[in-house]
């Protein structure tokens, strides 16, 4: 059932585009299809920021994860900041903190903006560090 929400178009978008190339290869031409662009509503980083692991949850041991949505505008900023699940509330702010401070390539004018919200799911856990004896 279509029912236009982003995922469905997105979805028909790609079956589409597969009809269209296995159908220009049909003909037997020997001339090159114009390049196909899907856009698929992934936004290519530019900067990435890792959030800092809260130095209260490292004294305490504790290990936790946090799935922040947010949308990208056509300037490659995020907006509209939340949190979708978490584990610690103490892992949210860094967590936020890294997806606004995060940037994504910029949208050429010709291409519209699609309305798909991303999601990035960040893990804290301590690394164990092994510490050698002295004498060994």
């Amino acid at each position: 059932m279509i029912d236009g929400s982003p995922q469905t178009t997105m979805s028909i978008d790609w079956r589409l585009a597969v009809i269209a190339l296995l159908s220009a290869g049909a003909h037997g031409s020997e001339e090159a299809a114009p390049p196909l662009r899907l856009d698929t509503g992934e936004r290519v980083p530019l900067y990435t920021v890792v959030p800092q692991y809260p130095e209260a949850a490292r004294r305490a041991r504790v290990e936790g994860e946090v799935e922040v949505c947010f949308n990208v505008d056509r300037n490659g900023t995020t907006r509209r900041i939340a949190v979708r699940r978490s584990s610690n509330r103490v892992f949210e702010k860094p967590a936020k903190r890294a997806v606004r401070n995060s940037t994504y390539e910029p949208l050429p004018d010709d291409v519209q903006l699609s309305g798909i919200k991303t999601c990035r799911t960040f893990r804290f856990y301590l690394n164990p560090v092994a510490i050698d004896k002295p004498g060994d």
